[in-house]
């Protein structure tokens, strides 16, 4: 059957006709949409764990007790992951063990673009790499194959242009995978320094057979035709590359990239004239290539920064028949980077503000973010998922060093929380940190599209399960239950009095700011019919609302303030800030 399908979803499909049994994710664009569509899937067990590292156990686990799993994860999550999947090389796999790995080059949604390619070879694990939906399925497929055959997990990196782009597919049936006896082997499944080192060896042994396999698979495939010029290239840039030389160059498409093709490269090299090399951010494969003895040309006319299109690979080796690009004869309307109409946030960040000046505001990764950019202007630093806690323990470190006066609020969402903030909870309860943490409630993993986590008590598979109290938790961890407070941040009242209390605390203290974000659907349908409007008599147009929320549900038209009431949700925050009392709810 033929169809049309996101990257994304051909590998949740490769993964069903593979017969995957289980497949574990946190989620981070750009691989979000893989176990959204594998959980369509019932035959496979999956999940959303808490972090990357622990859907990697799960799989690994799994592929230990003799099923066939499959993890996702964006760059940022390998690195997470890496503590489980280095020791998993030496492991290698029972059932088929696959690890997918999205890259953002261009930094669409990241905040940096690290190559994960590096990881192949420093995991000494070997990687394939798709350039379109077809090859999504298909190398899935092959992985979970290839992973029993040589005893060994197996890295599929791919790229936000081939997870997110849309080819057509041809779709199979799924293969009866039966789950291998479990039989106890330590000598496997352990990782003992005694036995470590006699698998290390094994793990070097195996990676000259995978690149002997390498070398003659059809993976790594050549395209002859103009032989003047010959492309290695790889994933996504070898559609660039073909849609730019076309049959004017001969293609050394790499699809298993580590182990590299040693042999077909030179093979390959020796038959056109010029070597160029394309591929997206580090030189992995130019490197190898140069290692090889062979000249090349490569990031010396591409960057190394940001993805590439083919107008760039065009203008990087001086092709002048640059095509123009459709064009569009309208002007697109332009949304500042703000919270959502209703987004609970506001209302915390609206009141911290107020403190601008006298706190260090350490930051985390999520749709709080935001709050960097006016009206609020909050948050100072920004490392990783749980780095806010950590980083705020440090800064209160150096804060009693130097007798400085700022105090340090640390900020996290609920389930960036889950994913790796707990622990950092922990080490300022036992080191005593006297930092103010703000834990942001809002029911869901919001940024990446509302996927579930432990506080809503829903697994990825639709089943009810148990809701995590993150206020029993905070108490678990060792907080002081008269350092913590509970606050609708839709009451700027009682938000206001917990900030106070949070800013003039000389111990821990914890804040945890419960509201539902406003765009679930649970919300939206519980909110029906309420919005606030402007009482054009009592209004001023001091425009303050709009100054002090940033709320794009407020505008100006024909010079006067209004509410768009479709994009209200009647949270109340601009009728609270509102000087004249000009804003009235409706509804409710």
């Amino acid at each position: 059957m033929k169809q049309v399908m996101l990257g994304n979803e051909a590998i949740a499909r490769g993964a069903y006709e593979a017969g995957c049994h289980v497949a574990a994710a946190y989620p981070g664009t750009p691989s979000t949409e893989i176990l959204k569509n594998i959980s369509k899937y019932k035959e496979i067990s999956s999940e959303w764990s808490v972090n990357e590292k622990v859907a990697a156990e799960v799989c690994i686990g799994a592929s230990m007790a003799g099923g066939r799993a499959l993890a996702a994860m964006k760059h940022f999550g390998l690195n997470v992951a890496s503590d489980a999947v280095f020791p998993a090389v030496y492991e290698g796999a029972t059932g088929g063990l696959v690890i997918i790995c999205a890259d953002d080059p261009g930094m669409n949604s990241s905040g940096t673009e690290p190559d994960s390619r590096n990881f192949a070879p420093h995991m000494k694990i070997p990687m394939i790499e798709p350039a379109d939906s077809q090859e999504c399925l298909d190398f899935v497929k092959l992985a979970f194959d290839l992973s029993e055959e040589f005893d060994t997990p197996f890295l599929i990196r791919t790229s936000t242009r081939v997870n997110h782009g849309s080819t057509v597919v041809t779709t199979g049936e799924r293969k009866n995978v039966p789950i291998k006896t479990y039989a106890k082997n330590i000598m496997k499944n352990t990782n003992i320094p005694a036995v470590a080192r006699n698998k290390h060896q094994a793990v070097e042994e195996r990676i000259l057979k995978l690149r002997d396999y390498s070398n003659t698979s059809e993976l790594n495939r050549i395209e002859m035709y103009n032989k003047k010029i010959g492309i290695i290239c790889n994933g996504i840039s070898y559609q660039y590359a073909k849609e730019v030389f076309g049959e004017d160059a001969s293609y050394l498409k790499i699809g298993f990239s580590y182990p590299m093709p040693d042999e077909k490269i030179k093979a390959f090299a020796a038959s056109v004239e010029t070597l160029y090399i394309i591929e997206e951010l580090d030189p992995y494969m130019e490197d190898f290539v140069k290692s090889l003895g062979i000249p090349c040309v490569g990031k010396d006319k591409l960057p190394r920064c940001l993805e590439l299109t083919p107008d760039i690979v065009r203008e990087g080796f001086g092709l002048s028949d640059t095509k123009e690009g459709y064009s569009v004869d309208i002007n697109t309307p332009v949304r500042s980077a703000v919270f959502c109409a209703g987004c609970p946030h506001r209302g915390i960040y609206h009141e911290v503000s107020k403190y601008v000046g006298k706190i260090v505001a350490t930051g985390d990764i999520g749709c709080y973010a935001l709050n960097i950019l006016p009206p609020f202007s909050v948050t100072d630093t920004m490392i990783d998922m749980g780095g806010s806690i950590t980083a705020g323990i440090g800064f209160d470190k150096i804060k009693k060093l130097s007798n400085r006066d700022l105090k340090t609020f640390s900020f996290i969402g609920d389930s960036t929380f889950f994913h790796s903030g707990i622990t950092g909870l922990i080490d300022a309860v036992y080191n005593k940190a006297a930092i103010s943490l703000f834990i942001l409630d809002n029911s869901t993993t919001a940024m990446t599209g509302h996927q579930g986590n432990p506080v809503n008590g829903k697994t990825l598979m639709g089943e009810q399960s148990t809701m995590v109290d993150i206020e029993q938790l905070v108490k678990g961890c060792g907080v002081d239950p008269k350092n913590i407070r509970v606050i609708d941040p839709y009451d700027l009242m009682s938000t206001r009095a917990a900030v106070k209390e949070a800013f003039e605390a000389t111990e821990l203290f914890v804040v945890i700011s419960k509201q539902p974000c406003a765009l679930l659907k649970s919300q939206q349908e519980a909110r029906k019919g309420i919005h606030c409007q402007v009482n054009q008599e009592k209004c001023k147009n001091c425009k303050v609302c709009i100054a002090k929320t940033g709320c794009p549900a407020l505008e100006i038209s024909n010079g006067n303030v209004k509410i768009n009431k479709v994009d209200c949700n009647g949270c109340t925050i601009c009728q609270q800030i509102c000087p004249f009392d000009a804003i009235e709810r409706i509804g409710g």
